[in-house]
């Protein structure tokens, strides 16, 4: 089974949307040119229902197949950019300085609205698509909040599914894996207090910038020394922040702040424990106090078993069981689609970008040609999911 022939068609219509996403970009929930984009197009498709404001600026789009009843499915793109200047001098480029599409948003959301026109079209299976438009997955926790807004027990879904392009991986192509995909991405924030002073005379202060240089060391030993080989803990301390920028100023207090990202709940648990000890009693040592704050953000992204197998035998019927990798190596990136994993039993899946910029970077852009392949894989995800008699 390749590619739906229909969507040959629509390429040229859907590329259209998704470089119109992509040159108007909008942050986390500020979301409302997209969203309003999506809705009118859900509407101006037929879908039976469409519903704007889902966890504060998601869009619902309920698409009823041939007959009564039937299962619930949900489909989930996310339509938010990245605070980043666009490098890519592509002609349609982002025309919002400091903001663009640099994760393929645009793509996501422009792949499910091409397979919502096709069902709402051609309606052949039985039960109910529900595709779902989400804000704020970079940092902001829109997946949680429509999971908290009633999203699921509101429109009945019962599975969910999401995608995300792959950079590096061959264009088209599929990755997956049942189990643990993506970590949990957790925040923190250690404050260091000592006693400022002159830095020619620093005996008579408190130097938080060298007890906030030996805390960052000692986190290291927590990953080689506390957690067993065969486990993955990842703690990056990303900022180091001072109340001062002079040359000779010993400052009163030093700011951390940095991300964990871990698998199993006992290693969170395990990581969050030791790195309040390792920041108290390191500071402690030389005189200084330091108070952590761990702040748990996204839960791990975890595949069902039985959805992942769904998930990847449906890639396979569509690209080939060549370019369908069935137990890709999990990431230590974070995915808020975590929160509705959490909620429903699904599965994410990678779908190949080929040789382009990395995501997060200023010179990425989705990659047009893979939509055909995208919008094939939601649309025979419903279909093979959900036969019609």
């Amino acid at each position: 089974m390749p590619t739906i022939n229909r969507f040959a068609d629509l390429h040229e219509e859907i590329t259209a949307w998704r470089r119109d996403i992509h040159e108007n970009p909008e942050l986390q929930f500020d979301v409302h040119r997209t969203a309003g984009l999506v809705a009118a197009k859900l509407r101006e498709f037929g879908c039976d229902e469409v519903v704007e404001g889902i966890g504060k600026t998601g869009v619902v789009g309920v698409i009823r197949g041939k007959g009564e009843g039937g299962r619930v499915i949900g489909l989930r793109a996310d339509m938010d950019a990245l605070p980043i200047e666009e490098q890519t001098g592509a002609a349609h480029a982002s025309k919002v300085p400091g903001k663009m599409h640099a994760c393929g948003h645009d793509g996501h959301t422009a792949m499910l609205l091409g397979a919502a026109k096709y069902l709402a079209e051609t309606r052949n299976f039985a039960g109910t698509a529900v595709v779902i438009f989400q804000p704020a997955e970079e940092g902001g926790g829109g997946g949680r909040e429509m999971v908290n807004d009633g999203m699921m027990e509101r429109f009945g879904i019962e599975e969910v599914y999401g995608m995300h392009n792959m950079p590096g991986t061959p264009a088209g192509h599929f990755a997956i894996r049942p189990g643990p995909l993506m970590a949990a991405a957790d925040l923190f924030e250690i404050d260091v207090v000592g006693k400022g002073g002159h830095a020619a005379i620093p005996h008579k202060a408190v130097d938080t910038t060298l007890v906030a240089a030996e805390i960052v060391v000692a986190l290291q030993s927590i990953a080689s020394r506390n957690l067993d080989p065969v486990e993955s803990l990842v703690i990056s301390v990303c900022s180091f922040q001072t109340e001062t920028t002079a040359y000779n100023v010993i400052p009163d207090s030093v700011k951390l702040k940095g991300t964990v990202r871990t698998y199993k709940p006992e290693v969170q648990d395990m990581a969050e424990r030791r790195m309040g000890e390792i920041a108290e009693h390191v500071a402690k040592a030389f005189g200084a106090t330091a108070k952590l704050n761990f702040m748990r953000n996204y839960p791990a992204t975890v595949n069902s078993d039985d959805e992942t197998v769904k998930a990847a035998d449906v890639a396979a019927r569509i690209v080939g069981e060549d370019k369908v990798n069935r137990n890709t190596p999990p990431l230590m990136g974070g995915e808020d689609f975590s929160f509705m994993l959490n909620a429903r039993p699904g599965a994410f899946i990678f779908i190949g970008n080929g040789d382009t910029a990395s995501v997060h970077h200023p010179e990425y852009d989705f990659n047009d040609e893979i939509i055909p392949v995208g919008c094939s894989y939601w649309a025979k995800l419903v279909e093979e999911l959900m036969p019609a008699a």
